[in-house]
């Protein structure tokens, strides 16, 4: 591979810069992270991605920018984002939720729901090996509850986040482990013990966390549940996702379920299908930044923006712990500029798996940083699919659970402290 010059490589990564400047700095200065549409701040960078990528005429641009909007792993998402919004507007309106919630509210102590709902995050993720599944099953949930509470939706949603992200990071059927695994030529179950010596640190802090901020929580209202199988869809839901089930058949199934005990309680099929519409038309917003923010991450990776990342970043290594973090500074930067965890992962693999060779790194190590820090980056950025699913479905701002991620906060301090102190021990060959 060609050497990429400094000039070259900034401007062909600075769309991610135009795009940070129009939606976070100037929400920062109005103070209102409503008021600048990240629809609009993703068209104009794209715009800005198309105007630098030299050499090719503008049809060819529109084509890369269109064919990376339209990769198969992107539209595989819009079909999600599509069947969850039907579904989550299809259970809200005949009442699923609330009936969800009210039985909820019943068997948990008020002071548990907060890590009760952690808890069942991290294991339906851990369970199912997907965030998006995990978010799909618990993100109505966890908004009727801050409802009920008079709590933060964001707060709630972001505890369902944290907990989707811990699984994703651990489960053996997750593609972010399969990745990392592969790519660093270790064994699944040597990467998860390894992994736990990250993970489970900040997953505890975060539970206690939980726990202290559950005591706080004042007494909800809880109401009569007049129809108990209201429920079975969500249960449908949580069970199939768990059993290993397709996400798409997942909701699928949870769609049918919901018409028929709609049905069999009194509704009208075409008044149902017109709560699926609305709840289709809800997440418009959300599949056109998807298409947006692919399009323009196929034009960063167009113009050498991944490929200048990676030279930088490969020729400033000094040491085992200077290798470490370099291997987590370059995942956590192609995951920023591509916005998909796994593909991070493959993209730096082979460069980590040298690095690590070079200084005498454990691969299950290398694995374990790669995946936590794919993770830390897809959580906290605010065009990641699984966190504009969740503040979609919630009804509020992509940025509005920043604030509340403390385990992916969490997560950040146990890898330094994992770097610099080189644990676990055992793991180092130098």
């Amino acid at each position: 591979m060609a050497a990429i010059s400094a000039r070259k490589g900034l401007l062909a990564i600075s769309p991610i810069l135009v795009f940070l400047i129009l939606y976070v700095v100037v929400s920062v200065v109005v103070g209102d992270f409503y008021k600048m549409p990240l629809a609009v701040a993703l068209l104009v960078a794209s715009g800005w991605g198309a105007a630098i990528l030299r050499g090719k005429p503008l049809a060819s641009r529109i084509e890369i920018f269109s064919r990376d909007a339209g990769a198969s792993g992107v539209m595989y998402m819009i079909w999600i984002f599509l069947l969850a919004g039907a579904f989550a507007a299809l259970a809200k309106e005949i009442g699923s939720v609330e009936a969800t919630v009210n039985i909820a509210l019943r068997w948990l102590p008020e002071e548990m729901l907060i890590p009760g709902l952690f808890l069942a995050s991290c294991f339906i993720s851990l369970a199912i090996g997907t965030s998006v599944g995990t978010v799909v099953a618990l993100t109505p949930l966890a908004v009727q509850l801050a409802q009920s509470e008079c709590a933060s939706v964001p707060f709630f949603v972001a505890v369902v986040l944290g907990g989707a992200f811990f699984g994703d990071n651990l489960s053996f059927i997750s593609d972010t482990t399969i990745a990392a695994t592969r790519t660093q030529g270790c064994k699944m179950n040597d990467k998860f013990k390894a992994n736990l010596w990250i993970v489970l640190p900040a997953a505890i802090a975060s539970l206690v966390l939980y726990i202290v901020l559950g005591a706080t929580v004042p007494d909800a209202v809880i109401a009569e549940v007049d129809n108990p199988w209201l429920v079975l869809p969500y249960i449908i839901i949580i069970a199939t996702a768990i059993a290993g089930v397709n996400v798409t058949v997942v909701l699928s199934i949870g769609i049918l379920s919901a018409l028929v005990i709609a049905v069999l309680s009194g509704y009208d099929i075409l008044q149902l299908l017109g709560f699926m519409g609305a709840g289709i038309d809800s997440v418009g917003n959300l599949v056109i930044v998807t298409l947006l923010a692919a399009g323009m991450l196929g034009l960063i990776k167009a113009a050498g923006g991944i490929n200048y990342i990676l030279q930088v970043l490969g020729n400033r290594i000094n040491g085992s712990r200077g290798a470490m973090a370099s291997i987590a500074l370059l995942v956590s930067i192609v995951n920023l500029c591509t916005a998909n965890n796994t593909v991070a992962i493959l993209t730096v693999g082979s460069l980590s798996k040298e690095i690590a060779t070079r200084f005498g790194i454990d691969p299950r190590k290398t694995a374990s940083v790669l995946d936590t820090c794919s993770c830390i980056v897809q959580s906290l950025i605010p065009y990641g699919a699984q966190t504009l699913l969740a503040t979609s479905l919630a009804g509020i701002s992509p940025v509005a659970p920043w604030g509340y991620m403390y385990y992916s906060w969490a997560l950040i301090v146990a890898v330094a402290l994992s770097i610099i102190f080189r644990y676990p021990r055992r793991l180092n060959r130098r």
